[in-house]
């Protein structure tokens, strides 16, 4: 066996063997350790209870750090007279250093969660502060306080803090009543019965939510953690709470939209444009607010809806770095969606939840049975309530509910139209109040979605006259736009595009929006118009409302107007977009400079054109500079069908120039201008 090896030194030679087995002198950092203890220490003493159901085991907690933090900073004063602390009180106290931060970690997880899920969750929570109070109080016991030389108060203060912690830590309680009672609120709404009052509200208080802001700061909250699968254990009972608390809002608070719900709304009428998003929050390909950001392989962040159309045109490299990516695998970007979501409340800007995830939370309702039951009596209470809601700020409140309730799940949606909403929500469209106004035709758009609510809208009596009377003279943009997007849902369905099509004020409204709306607004109405063009029958009367001429207009801002000249095109309005002047060189330079969408809907106008009207459109098309290369272009870097559309072009052009060579060399007798050469008729 080999014998330990003396430490020797320059200063000292004559040191014994039995010197060699002394501890090293203390570390440098032992200042740095004990200044952390006692910072963790003095923040644990002044941890606030996120619930009140929470308040019992954050006090003890916080009793426990300050005894901490009084031995601690008498610990300062000895390490520092003394030059250090002795090795194994070191490594003890980076031990409860250790155990300081997990304790840290739970009290802030469990700020970061919503009231009712720390409810449901309370028990492992609990669990976990009690493992922690065992695991400090053996550390406590295991510290050399006499090799410390503390004074007997202090010794008293740690040995105190390890009787506390482990009678803590054996206590183990039984599972709160509060969480008993609000599963047994759950079961009963399954049953179809419906709450009391009185006793919901003081269910509530003891959760503590006691007001609208904390219940709708509560109802988002449970809605984030479900689409972030924040505990898969309770998603079921967390998804019947968000209906429960959506309820108990209308029936306990009854609240007035928050300030945030009609910020926007000022905003854009004010200045024209919803807020503008910071660049970091912007998609680089769509140059949008992201909706669903993900990182691609190559770090970029980008929205899931752009990137995937990137990559479904076949194209495997990144846009912003045109790196080829090794997969073309997208990891969500988590912190960048919760940014995005923070930025959205503080603008009042909607914040759309993706559809994947839309989908997923709908199937979970649809399968939860009290989250069902009390969706169904929440859309029967808030229809009653508004029926004998006679000011406007009672029926503001009532129809902001239902905006909301009707605003995702197509159970909801039908629950609110089976209710009798649409009848009361159609004369709330010539109210004055802007904020009545808005909700009210916002929610009509929520309702449209559903199939059947469609029918009930158009059946409705005057329903579409007061959407029109919106669309002209509605008092936000906002508005406008909604009662736009609410013609686009309704033209969804064939009989009530031919319905909305043949009415005269509807087209005009949408035009006049497109020529002088803001950005928003105008790519709702031509989206509107784009659906009401897919109807043959309606061609006729677009161009009559100067439809070409409007989508001309905002062809470079929109790329749903190359789609719309297209549409035109190609159930015969290519007459009247020829006519108009410099349509065609529009259509080139948006084929050139546009979106991929805009390119390929420009390219497919351009090649109708030539199509239905021959040599006329052909001599424009050939006329404007550069339209060689941009084709060529195109062939090279469009989607698919944008590729497509161009070698269609490239060939009308070339049998057209050849025919027109051909028809020159056979002299004067019959002019290039006035021929139209068959092959050029070919697809």
């Amino acid at each position: 066996m080999a014998k330990p090896r003396a430490v020797v030194t320059a200063a000292a030679p004559s040191t014994s063997y039995a010197s060699a087995f002394l501890p090293p002198p203390a570390s440098p950092c032992d200042g740095d350790l004990l200044r952390s203890l006692h910072r963790l220490a003095r923040d644990l003493s002044a941890a606030d209870a996120p619930a009140p159901f929470l308040r019992a085991a954050f006090a003890s907690v916080s009793r426990r750090a300050r005894l901490l933090a009084a031995a601690f900073d008498d610990l300062l004063l000895c390490a520092a007279g003394e030059g250090g602390l002795p090795r194994s009180a070191s490594l003890c106290l980076r031990e409860v250093l250790l155990v300081l931060q997990r304790f840290k970690a739970v009290v802030a997880d469990c700020a970061a969660r919503s009231r009712t899920l720390l409810l449901l969750q309370s028990d492992e929570t609990d669990a976990e502060l009690r493992d922690l109070h065992h695991d400090l109080a053996t550390l406590l016991d295991l510290l050399p306080v006499v090799e410390l030389g503390l004074a007997d108060d202090v010794m008293d203060l740690l040995a105190l803090a390890s009787r506390q912690c482990r009678r803590c830590a054996s206590a183990a309680e039984p599972e709160p009543a509060l969480k008993a009672t609000v599963l047994s609120l759950i079961e009963e709404i399954e049953r179809e019965i419906v709450p009391e009052r009185e006793r919901l509200e003081e269910i509530l208080e003891e959760v503590g939510i006691n007001d609208p802001a904390s219940c709708s700061d509560e109802i988002e909250s449970l809605e984030r953690e479900i689409g972030d699968r924040a505990s898969e254990r309770w998603t079921a009972a967390m998804i019947a709470l968000v209906g429960l608390l959506r309820y108990a809002k209308c029936v306990l608070f009854s609240a007035t939209p928050r300030p945030s719900d009609s910020k926007a709304d000022v905003d854009v009428e004010d200045d024209g444009e919803s807020p503008a998003p910071p660049p970091d929050l912007r998609c680089p390909i769509s140059l949008d607010l992201m909706r669903d950001p993900v990182v691609a392989a190559s770090g970029q962040t980008y929205d899931r809806e752009s990137i995937d159309r990137w990559f479904s045109s076949g194209k495997s490299t990144c846009p912003k770095t045109g790196q080829v990516l090794a997969n073309l695998e997208l990891v969500p970007n988590k912190s960048l969606k919760n940014l995005i979501s923070k930025w959205c409340r503080e603008n009042g800007v909607a914040m759309e939840v993706c559809e994947a995830s839309k989908s997923e939370q709908a199937q979970a309702v649809a399968a939860n049975k009290a989250a069902l039951e009390v969706a169904r009596m929440t859309a029967s209470f808030l229809v009653k309530k508004l029926s004998v809601s006679f000011s406007p700020d009672a029926a503001n409140r009532v129809v902001h509910e239902i905006r909301l309730l009707s605003k995702s799940g197509s159970d909801n949606r039908a629950f609110v139209g089976e209710a009798g909403a649409v009848p009361m929500l159609v004369p709330l469209l010539y109210s004055e109040d802007a904020g009545l106004q808005l909700n009210a035709v916002t929610a009509l758009l929520n309702l449209s979605i559903l199939e059947a609510n469609k029918k009930r809208i158009m059946h409705a009596d005057g329903a579409v006259e007061a959407v029109t009377h919106i669309m002209s003279s509605g008092t936000t943009w906002r508005a406008k736009e909604n009662a736009a997007a609410a013609v686009l849902s309704l033209a969804s369905v064939h009989t009530y595009r031919r319905r909305l099509g043949r009415n005269p004020s509807v087209v005009e409204k949408l035009v006049h929006l497109v020529r002088t709306g803001p950005t928003s607004t105008k790519k709702d109405a031509l989206a509107a118009l784009l659906s009401l063009a897919g109807e043959r029958e309606n061609v006729g009367k677009l161009v009559e409302a100067g439809v070409a001429e409007a989508a001309l207009s905002a062809i470079s801002d929109e790329e749903t107007a190359a789609a719309v000249l297209a549409a035109l095109a190609k159930r015969g309005g290519a007459e009247a977009i020829v006519s108009i002047d410099g349509a065609v060189a529009r259509l080139v330079a948006e084929m050139r400079r546009g979106t991929e969408w805009a390119r390929e809907s420009a390219t497919a106008a351009l090649v109708l054109l030539c199509r239905r009207l021959g040599a006329r459109a052909v001599t424009q098309v050939m006329g404007v500079a550069g339209v060689e290369w941009a084709i060529w272009e195109l062939m090279g870097t469009g989607t698919d069908r944008a590729r497509r559309k161009a070698a269609s072009l490239g060939r009308i052009c070339r049998r057209w120039a050849a025919a027109s060579a051909a028809d020159g060399e056979r002299g004067a007798e019959c002019p290039a201008s006035s021929v139209v050469p068959p092959a050029m008729m070919a697809s």
